[in-house]
């Protein structure tokens, strides 16, 4: 099969399309056809080797945890009723980025008012946001700041916080990413390219501050967002596109009474939150969650999407479209 491997640590460029082995399943797990894979601003940073102590991954390695295709054949303690089922859910370890990938049998089905590709695309997000929107006060009536809101998850958890009935400020970088922000049900636009944006923040709160902070871009640009969240309110610290994730000091935290949730309290295995894929997948057909699609790249241009994601120029998603 042919496959998008990142041959060593580096940049962009050590991803190359290659003639792989097809992998069998064994006990539990499923083979299927990959048609839809997303990629993800995590995948960049694995890629250049960062995050080891996340994921243990070593080159030379198929990237890509998030997939939807066609059950192709089952391990042998599997039922043989999945094959043929058009199915979303995560890959074992990585590998999504191929033709075929493995899977274990905890994924989803996709239902019919769901194409492959918004289902793809909302389900990695998805499960992020809705962790987040459960581990969050409620947020009706509160204002409420998303950062990094016209990446796939900000626009997702502008989309829960406008249903909620939040007052939302969206912060993103330029014009075009804060009118789709916008679009979404943002209530206030600010641009944090430009010096003291936090100011704007505190005017849009009524100099109160945010009640609520969704932060997903990390570094200086996050602690930014941790100055204006009210004391007694709440911020996640989930994203780092901007190179780490926002640092907090956990004793002005404690002496603001700020509640703050990290990346460790959004995993998959977490059990600080009931979220299922299940739940994403049932969410988006009921049309709570709907996922923007900026651009579809095929498997010889992985390279590509990283280089988007790296660039920040997406506006929503980017998906690795797979076709044998």
């Amino acid at each position: 099969m042919r496959a998008a491997v990142v041959t060593k640590f580096g940049d962009a460029d050590v991803i190359e399309t290659r003639d792989v082995p097809d992998p069998e399943p064994g006990a539990g797990q499923m083979l299927v056809d990959v048609g839809i894979a997303d990629v993800i601003f995590v995948d960049t940073a694995i890629r250049r080797g960062q995050h080891g102590k996340f994921f243990d991954v070593e080159p030379p390695y198929v990237p890509g945890g998030t997939l939807g295709g066609r059950v192709r054949a089952v391990g042998p303690d599997v039922s043989t009723d999945w094959i043929g089922k058009t199915v979303v859910g995560r890959t074992i370890g990585f590998g999504a980025h191929a033709e075929l990938a493995l899977t274990t049998t905890d994924v989803v089905e996709v239902p019919p008012e769901l194409d492959l590709p918004a289902a793809v695309a909302v389900y990695g997000d998805g499960l992020t946001a809705l962790m987040l929107e459960q581990l969050a006060p409620s947020m009706t009536g509160k204002d409420v700041l998303i950062t990094a809101s016209a990446g796939g998850m900000g626009l997702l958890l502008i989309q829960l916080a406008h249903k909620a009935g939040a007052h939302v400020i969206a912060a993103a970088r330029g014009d075009e990413k804060l009118q789709l922000s916008r679009a979404q049900g943002a209530d206030v636009l600010i641009d944090y390219s430009k010096p003291s944006w936090e100011k704007l923040v505190l005017e849009a709160t009524n100099n109160r501050g945010a009640d609520i902070v969704f932060e997903g871009a990390g570094s200086e640009l996050g602690a930014a967002a941790f100055s204006v969240v009210r004391d007694g309110g709440w911020f996640s610290a989930h994203g780092a596109p901007s190179g780490g994730f926002a640092a907090i000091d956990p004793a002005q935290a404690e002496r603001r009474g700020v509640t703050v949730k990290g990346i460790m309290d959004l995993r998959a295995d977490s059990t600080t939150t009931t979220i299922t894929g299940a739940d994403v997948i049932t969410r988006a057909a009921a049309g709570d969650l709907s996922p923007v699609i900026d651009q579809l790249y095929d498997l010889d241009h992985v390279a590509d999407a990283h280089r988007a994601l790296e660039h920040r120029t997406l506006r929503g998603k980017a998906l690795i479209s797979v076709s044998r």
